[in-house]
């Protein structure tokens, strides 16, 4: 994969992953974290996966980028993504009596406790995605934007396809 493609889908595909770890980390840390004891290869497991992933992401993505590409458009789709996932969990839920997390089980809060949990989420989610725009607009380019048709003729150093003629068909 290219990190120097873009693109729309590019964009909202980038900034659903690095909001999707973030709240993974700040959701488990000040929710989920100690409901159960860890041991072993599972607190390893869940260091990793809740503490080191997403501060590293977003670390990552301040260093190296790519910036300079989330407008506003690239936020009202990236939108799109939480909402339809919320409405999969309800719906499942719904149909079979089991949610992912404690604060979503509608069977034991209710839907609206649960409709004002996940707004919750959802709104520290904009507020950061709100963050990281400002952020954007701030911060050096990073890596050079190539746009997405363009982004397949680029050759990798080292892959031989420097060398070779390049045709369009």
């Amino acid at each position: 994969m290219n990190p120097r493609r873009d693109g729309r889908v590019w964009r909202v595909i980038r900034l659903d992953a690095l909001l999707g770890i973030v709240i993974t980390g700040i959701v488990y840390s000040t929710i989920l974290a100690g409901q159960v004891e860890l041991h072993g290869a599972a607190y390893l497991a869940d260091l990793g996966f809740h503490y080191i992933a997403p501060w590293a992401a977003l670390l990552g993505w301040l260093l190296f980028g790519p910036h300079q590409r989330i407008d506003a458009r690239t936020m009202a789709w990236a939108s799109l993504w939480p909402l339809l996932w919320i409405t999969y969990t309800l719906a499942h839920g719904a149909a079979t009596d089991w949610y992912p997390y404690p604060f979503s089980d509608v069977s034991r809060w209710g839907y609206p406790a649960v409709l004002i949990n996940l707004g919750a989420v959802v709104l520290i989610a904009s507020l950061l995605g709100a963050v990281l725009r400002v952020l954007d607009t701030r911060l050096a380019g990073g890596s050079p934007t190539v746009p997405e048709a363009a982004a397949a003729a680029v050759p990798r150093l080292g892959s031989g396809a420097e060398s070779m003629p390049h045709r369009d068909t």
